[in-house]
């Protein structure tokens, strides 16, 4: 007992509440050192799943996507396409975002080509097809048909079964849907109520102002997005709003409808607070990123909102991926302790980290 309070005396207050407010039910994956982790997949192969994860352009900077393994970051698919060339922005990683795996095992990449602090490389811009069983590309998706200089993709989803492939567009507060058999797109809801952020929302994480050097709130129009595996719905919202929408996705890919027609199907699902990223599981719960409260929350089926999980570690979670055996993966950005939002002080906890959580 004596060592015991001895041990409690000479314990700092920092790391007793560090002690309280970690969950052990939260497994650290991997960590990354200075090299922010954005996007995440997990494929569907058993009895071991691959990870994969996105390093967007920024000041530190080595590959672009990596697959994780034993802990440790691989260039992926090969070292090539993750050597950054702004002269070859078509056949390099410029600035990967978001990553998804279809039920075919296929994964796909989305490149929006933005360096962080630079103009977007409007050349660079593309959606990578890559084939899981021969690690190569594919195809490759550039985006012809939209207005390049002023889009800003961020996420991805894909129904293989449509061959469709559904896309946030913040830059134009819209969805694209693209034809992965054609590769044209179409441009819908764009400056809906629901892809709009709202301008009055203040985001306060850590209780914080997330403002840049400038004094400019932090502001996200649609950005997280989430199909439903039966593909029937795509759910979507804006980091600067409150609320959860949905959209039957035989709306979205119906090019006969008149954007009235398309809008007048948005289905308002209910509060459910600041998220960044979604993820949809085989049972149609959505999970949803929270991080004013480092937390993760789950929308069911039945519009029930629950907090699942909380975690001191959950420093702005971003970006999920869910395994054949059953874990919730996720990536934690610390956008908020970035140097760009704390007047030139770089406040991130490094390493940066990859979680994962039994559902």
């Amino acid at each position: 007992m004596k060592n015991l309070l001895l041990s409690l005396l000479t314990t700092t207050v920092p790391a007793l509440l560090a002690m309280a407010q970690t969950d052990p039910k939260l497994v650290e994956v991997a960590e990354f050192g200075p090299y922010q982790p954005i996007g995440l997949a997990v494929s569907n192969d058993a009895p071991r799943s691959r990870v994969f994860v996105t390093f967007p352009k920024r000041a530190t900077y080595r590959y672009g996507l990596a697959e994780i393994v034993d802990g440790q970051r691989r260039p992926y698919p090969n070292a090539e396409w993750n050597q950054w060339d702004s002269l070859k922005p078509q056949d390099r990683l410029i600035s990967v975002q978001a990553l998804f795996v279809d039920p075919t095992n296929t994964l796909w990449v989305l490149d929006p080509a933005s360096p962080a602090g630079s103009p977007t490389i409007t050349d660079g811009i593309k959606l990578l097809k890559i084939s899981l069983k021969t690690n190569k590309v594919v195809r490759v998706y550039r985006f012809e048909d939209l207005p390049r200089e002023q889009t800003g993709l961020n996420d991805v989803q894909v129904d293989s079964g449509r061959q469709i492939a559904y896309l946030s567009d913040p830059g134009r507060s819209a969805i694209v849907v693209l034809d992965l058999t054609t590769g044209k797109s179409r441009t819908v809801l764009k400056n809906h109520p629901s892809t709009v952020a709202d301008p009055g929302f203040k985001l306060v994480i850590e209780g914080k102002e997330v403002r840049d050097e400038a004094g400019r709130m932090f502001s996200s129009n649609v950005n997280g997005i989430a199909l439903t595996p039966d593909s029937r719905y795509l759910y979507y919202r804006a980091i600067n709003q409150t609320k959860l929408y949905r959209i039957a996705t035989e709306l979205l890919t119906n090019p006969g409808l008149t954007p009235e027609q398309v809008a007048a199907g948005v289905e308002l699902m209910g509060e459910t607070g600041v998220s960044h990223g979604m993820i949809a599981d085989k049972a149609g719960n959505i999970y949803l990123t929270d991080s004013p409260n480092k937390a993760i929350r789950r929308f069911t089926p039945t519009r029930q909102l629950e907090t699942i999980f909380q975690d001191d570690r959950l420093l702005w979670p971003d970006s999920f991926g869910i395994s054949p055996d059953g874990y919730l993966y996720v990536t934690a950005a610390q956008i908020h302790r970035t140097a760009k939002y704390n007047d030139g002080q770089d406040k991130v906890t490094y390493p940066f980290r990859l979680f994962k959580v039994k559902l």
